[in-house]
């Protein structure tokens, strides 16, 4: 069998909150894995410990097809190789670059904030910086590398606008009126990592159901920038930015994602985030995927479970990251 084909046979563990250890013969999209689960460590809270995704030994492939882009996702921008660090990307944030008011008024955006909090009484708004536009500058130019223009925008008018069910007219509107498909829109930048441990794993999340945006799906750490796998900061490099993405099926919003490497193995890593943090209620259960296997992840079931951010994140990550930073 070609190592091609043998990087899609992945071994799972999974740790959940049951305490009970299963041997399990089902691959994640091919039958050749395993599944095993137990308990997590204490003090876990109820959270879904962890799920390892690893490949077997095999020779590197050779020629195995390259990623398709996702109908979910699209990129806004592409980082040079290795990525970009943060004295290399500028932000000029002015009110020039925040949204343009919805025609009529925003008034329908106060009566869908308010329907969310009548079934999602848990929400809150908060404000958020509004992407409007990234430049790059091109290749070997002096001084900053990318320019990022941004305003201000919250939460709330992020789900009266991006997710509302008029959000695909709000496009064509503002293309119409002002030459820009998002001009109406909220567009909050969010931002995620591809986080890899000292064993050479990459970090997962399982969204909780009670998030208004892709609950239940896997997502990578990030947020609007907020903690969320509860890693002390001293074991992370520093960040480089491998570009932005655009998350199709909330009307373009945009996510920059970074390459963050951690001195911390993924056991360690577990124990952790079952300890709790901040935003632990944003999610039930972490994922280890082996970085080798992470060319190969759109060819496996889990694929479906990522949300948009995510394949983002795993589309730049395997084209812009080439040279890994520094080590913490």
């Amino acid at each position: 069998m070609s190592g091609c084909r043998d990087l899609r046979a992945l071994r799972i563990r999974h740790f959940t909150a049951q305490g009970v250890v299963k041997g399990v013969q089902k691959g994640w999209g091919y039958t050749s894995g395993g599944l095993w689960q137990r308990g997590p460590a204490a003090g876990a809270k109820g959270r879904c410990g962890a799920l390892r995704v690893t490949s077997p030994a095999v020779s590197s492939p050779q020629s195995c097809p390259v990623q398709t882009m996702d109908p979910e996702v699209s990129l806004l921008l592409q980082c040079p190789p290795g990525g970009l660090p943060e004295e290399q990307v500028q932000a000029e944030l002015s009110p020039d670059y925040d949204r343009r008011p919805l025609p009529g008024g925003d008034k329908a955006i106060a009566a869908i904030w308010e329907s969310r909090l009548q079934a999602q009484p848990w929400l809150f708004d908060a404000p958020k910086f509004r992407l409007h536009s990234a430049i790059l500058a091109p290749t070997g130019s002096q001084g900053p590398q990318l320019l990022l223009r941004l305003g201000l925008t919250s939460y709330r008018d992020f789900l009266g606008t991006n997710w509302a069910s008029s959000a695909a007219w709000l496009r064509q509107q503002g293309a119409t009126d002002w030459g820009d498909k998002q001009a109406y829109l909220a567009d909050p930048l969010g931002v995620g990592a591809t986080l890899a441990t000292a064993d050479n794993f990459l970090v997962f999340l399982r969204r909780s159901r009670q998030v208004a945006e892709a609950p239940g799906l896997v997502d990578v750490p990030g947020g609007h920038p907020e903690p969320q796998v509860n890693v002390p900061l001293h074991t992370l490099s520093q960040p480089r930015l491998l570009g932005i993405a655009r998350n199709e099926t909330s009307a373009g919003r945009a996510s920059a994602e970074f390459y963050v490497q951690c001195s911390l193995t993924s056991e360690q890593v577990k124990k952790h985030y079952v300890s709790g943090g901040a935003e632990a209620h944003e999610s039930t259960g972490i994922i280890f995927v082996e970085t080798q296997s992470v060319r190969r992840l759109q060819e496996t079931e889990m694929w479906a479970e990522l949300c948009p951010s995510a394949k983002g994140a795993i589309f730049l990550y395997n084209q812009v990251q080439e040279v890994p930073p520094e080590s913490p």
